[in-house]
């Protein structure tokens, strides 16, 4: 029986940020043939994340090999409620880690090149077409797997019939170069169903300087623009931003908040980070999920070119994570948030327990 003419690529994964980075990174440590298409130019312009990072993704993934200039260690929050009352929390040994952001884009595709795979900068993904052995994507060639890690908005999703994500967050985040904030060793975060309904604001210290933003829920039928600067205008002082500060650059974009979406794989095609809905859908942290599922498509996808190993398509569904209880958290918090009760209970035991598992998902100490 004749054999099926091979692929140009074992793997072509289209998106070049944390889970395209650790699924192409993950199959070309294995020897496979890898490419990706991302369709910036610069990997550091026009960012829709915040790049915090979690101690989890600090410790036990390649984010680990960071260089210590582009992260910040911040082991505090500072959670406001609509009054202003704050409570200051934090968890033995836990911290976050705020990102240079634009330069760790620049980093991961970087650590790309240097793993042996094909980066294609400035080349957008303009669709595929199934074959008998893969899929024949569009100005690119063949290749036994293809990988949307492109997006909220994924074009891999759509060409190739996957689920696409349906319901989303709207975020706006200034960056202050050079900045500093008059408590820089904590994260800052306000909950307002003014300004952030749905969601929260929050100012941070980061290597390069200040980053304040803020995100609401997103409903298509009655957009409605972030007010960051009435934001900033009423939590500044407080959050010790100083004043008269005007920002250098602007983030803004989509987040999914409904966990993952289905279909999420199909024969020889797989969805990861925000295109697969690997987001938290209450904290909105997508970075530790989407670097480990991406790192898990990757390294599956390896062991069956390689080895004949299960169908990677099925560990991309067994390893997305679920967030039913989170799922719950955000169906509540979108239907019963109220500014009155956070006002009344930001120091009650029961709130304080409640933050921590949200933030550092066991029980802290007063600092």
């Amino acid at each position: 029986m004749p054999h099926a003419p091979r692929s140009d690529h074992d793997l072509v994964v289209v998106g070049a940020s944390f889970a395209g980075a650790a699924c192409a990174l993950a199959a070309a440590q294995s020897g496979l043939r890898v490419r990706v298409l991302e369709r910036k130019r610069d990997p550091g312009e026009k960012l829709h994340t915040t790049g915090i990072i979690v101690k989890e993704a600090a410790e036990q993934t390649l984010l680990n090999q960071l260089p210590s200039h582009l992260v910040r260690r911040v082991e505090q929050v500072r959670l406001y409620a609509p009054s202003l009352k704050q409570v200051a929390l934090a968890a033995p040994g836990y911290y976050f880690l705020t990102t240079d952001t634009p330069e760790i884009k620049r980093w991961l595709a970087a650590q790309l090149v240097a793993h042996g795979v094909e980066l294609d900068l400035g080349t957008a993904f303009t669709g595929a077409e199934r074959r008998a052995d893969g899929w024949s994507v569009d100005g690119i060639g063949s290749t036994r797997y293809l990988v949307g890690a492109d997006g909220a908005r994924s074009r891999v999703a759509r060409a190739t019939g996957l689920g696409q994500v349906q319901q989303f967050l709207y975020g706006v985040e200034y960056e202050f170069p050079g900045a500093r904030l008059a408590s820089p060793d904590a994260l800052h975060c306000f909950i307002s169903k003014r300004y952030a309904p749905g969601y929260i604001g929050w100012i941070a210290q980061s290597p390069t300087g200040i980053q304040a933003g803020l995100a609401l829920r997103h409903d298509p039928d009655r957009a409605r623009v972030p007010d960051i600067d009435g934001f900033l205008m009423r939590v500044g002082d407080v959050g010790g931003l100083p004043r008269h500060l005007k920002p250098g650059t602007t983030r803004a974009g989509l987040i999914p908040c409904s966990g993952p979406v289905w279909p999420l794989a199909a024969d020889g095609v797989m969805l990861t980070g925000d295109a697969a809905g690997i987001v938290s859908p209450v904290t909105a942290g997508g970075i530790h999920s989407a670097w480990e599922h991406g790192w898990t498509i990757g390294r599956a996808v390896a062991a069956r070119v390689r080895d004949g190993g299960p169908p990677p398509e099925c560990a991309a569904v067994e390893a997305a994570p679920r967030f039913r209880a989170k799922r719950a958290l955000r169906w509540a918090y979108d239907r019963l948030q109220f500014d009155w009760p956070f006002d009344l209970l930001m120091h009650t035991p029961p709130l304080r327990w409640a933050a921590e598992q949200v933030y550092f998902h066991k029980r802290g100490h007063r600092p």
